[in-house]
Formats: C-alpha cells, structure tokens, sequence
C-alpha cells in the first residue's frame, strides 16, 4: 500500500527527480483480506485520488505492492509513503 501526495509538483522532462519513500504506521486499506480469494493472480489494484488543501492525495492499495509501487514512481512524485503489512 502507497500514498503519494503531489504539492504543486513540476515534472522535469528529463526525469531527474528522484522519489523519496517513507514509511508510515497507517494508510486506509482500499483492498480487504475477503477479496484476495477472487483475485488468485494477484493483480488487483485500487485508487483513491482527491484534491487537498495540500494538492492531489493518490492513495493505493495492491494484492501486489511492487505493482503499486512501479505505478506511483511512473508520477515522478516528491514522496510515496507506504505502510509495511503483515
């Protein structure tokens, strides 16, 4: 699970920024343990995306978190902030 937040954000055509993960103790489940069943290959992913006071709030979650992850970093955000699971 990953939440990005994009304050205002240029994005450089030649890519040169570099995203910064945190880690964080909690992140709203978007995917919950009963739907895992029904998605035996893992590639289930859901966002939630709002406008805040701060910008856009992407917050994700995926049976996959590496997917999630490859996803969000393709925005070539300032932050992802994930929650370990388990």
């Amino acid at each position: 699970m990953a939440l990005v937040q994009h304050v205002g954000k240029s994005f450089p055509e030649n890519g040169d920024n570099m995203t910064q993960f945190r880690f964080v103790e909690h992140i709203p489940d978007l995917i919950h343990p009963e739907e895992y069943p029904s998605d035996p290959q893992g590639r289930r992913v859901r966002l939630r995306i709002r406008h805040t006071d701060q910008g856009i709030e992407i917050i994700g979650d995926a049976i996959r978190p590496d997917e999630l992850e490859n996803l969000l970093t393709r925005l070539d955000v300032d932050t992802i902030e994930q929650m370990l699971c388990g």
